[in-house]
């Protein structure tokens, strides 16, 4: 006899649900615990679903919308628990694991695929199945994310050009990312795109694993390590500097990219986000102070998330100028250099440590693929800008002086602890920041 419960084991607000499968076997009691998907509201599961220590039940209320909102999380809870338990009947107790139960859960989000036998069987080959795995998912993710998909392919493919068989998904294992790590480094690529590259890889063999196909006992295992990068930022001062350049000084196109870069620094924003802003998207709502106040509402392309940031009075100074509008958009490439040299200009020359893409062709022929790479040094800061400089100086700059709570709303990190990451705030300089509280 076999019996599920849930439980909240976070000491987040909200956070998912963990699944207990009590058992007995051999006259012995065991335990299995694992994490599902279901993400609840700690206030609202310990007073609707944890017992009281004296009663032993569960509190009564008679709010309405709690009464079917506990009904809605105990129908999911119910189909969980149904489907642990139909596993647990035919499987043989003496293989029952932990693992074993974490993989019945994933498969209650994502069954296994049933292929007809008719059908072509699915492919074990890595860079075969990797075209069958971005088919699947063309519809699933962003443009931005099927281009890395297609990138790390292509790079799998240069890698396996002098290899004599093809790579098998089960090939996947400790030698493989040996191997691969060679071949990566031995081609100039940075420590941090060769982990993403392994840890996509090892993606595409989960989800091969899901769809029936054996992959190495090893896969799991294979770690990704992460080498820490700077983390350019332009503070209050540099963005001043910026503001206060002569116009004399800029033409056209380079006054449109230092407004579009002073308006990424106030809200935060990816460029696919921010290049995209519109005065139609601009709507207005009162404060406490019944105070009218400026907000820009529009969904992340990367995240599909709906987002209603407050623009600074900066981004309305720019506004007001321009008649209501923003600058004109500017394709990513072309972005790139001209902020570049709106720095420049701006006179942003300290010698800082950061990468800059570098041809590896140096004298390259005309017929011959420009092939780029990161290359770390020290470099006038102004080289190291980027498109993307915005939305980490937004955090950076205004991190300590807003809460946290309010600029990860604003940034769309999904926890607290992604957010310091971005910033590259470790334990030693948040117990530094504490001291200020002392």
């Amino acid at each position: 006899m076999a019996t599920v419960n849930f439980l909240y084991r976070s000491t987040r607000q909200t956070a998912n649900l963990v699944a207990r499968l009590l058992f007995t076997h051999n006259e012995k009691n065991a335990v299995l615990g694992a994490n599902t998907e279901y993400k609840v509201d700690a206030t609202y599961w310990n007073a609707n679903h944890v017992p009281d220590k004296k009663t032993k039940k569960i509190k009564g209320t008679k709010d309405v919308d709690i009464i079917n909102k506990r009904a809605k999380v105990n129908t999911e809870l119910k189909k969980i628990n149904d489907h642990i338990l139909t596993a647990f009947d035919l499987v043989n107790p003496d293989n029952l694991t932990k693992e074993w139960l974490q993989t019945q859960i994933d498969y209650y989000y994502n069954p296994p695929t049933e292929i007809e036998d008719e059908a072509e069987p699915l492919p074990t080959e890595l860079l075969k199945y990797f075209d069958y795995f971005i088919e699947q998912k063309k519809n699933e993710v962003t443009i931005g994310t099927l281009k890395k998909y297609n990138v790390i392919k292509h790079l799998l493919q240069r890698y396996k050009k002098p290899l004599k068989n093809e790579i098998q998904i089960l090939d996947v294992n400790e030698s493989f990312k040996k191997d691969f790590e060679k071949f990566c480094i031995k081609n100039n690529y940075a420590i941090n795109t060769i982990s993403k590259s392994i840890k996509i890889i090892k993606t595409v063999c989960n989800h091969a694993k899901q769809n029936g196909i054996q992959t190495s006992h090893q896969l799991e295992n294979i770690k990704t390590p992460q080498q820490k990068t700077e983390k350019i930022f332009l503070s209050f001062d540099e963005l001043q500097q910026i503001e206060n350049i002569d116009p004399c000084k800029l033409n056209e196109n380079y006054t449109d990219a230092k407004d579009w870069l002073i308006i990424s620094c106030y809200t935060g924003q990816r460029i696919s986000d921010y290049m995209r802003f519109t005065k139609k998207m601009i709507r207005y709502e009162r404060n406490k102070q019944s105070i009218l106040k400026p907000f820009i509402e529009f969904t992340q392309v990367k995240t599909d998330k709906v987002m209603i940031v407050a623009l600074h009075p900066k981004v309305m100074e720019i506004l007001n100028k321009r008649n209501g509008d923003f600058p004109k958009v500017i394709s990513d490439p072309k972005y790139n250099l001209f902020v570049k040299q709106v720095c420049r200009i701006a006179g942003l020359n300290e010698i800082t440590k950061g990468s800059v893409l570098v041809d590896l062709n140096k004298d390259p022929k005309k017929d011959v693929v420009k092939q780029f790479r990161k290359e770390n040094g020290l470099y006038p800061k102004w080289e190291l800008v980027t498109s993307h400089i915005g939305r980490r100086s937004f955090a950076s700059n205004f991190y300590g002086t807003i809460p946290t709570t309010y600029l990860i709303n604003v940034t769309g990190h999904s926890t607290e602890q992604m957010f310091l990451a971005y910033i590259g705030k470790s334990n030693k300089d948040l117990a530094i920041e504490m001291t200020n509280y002392f």
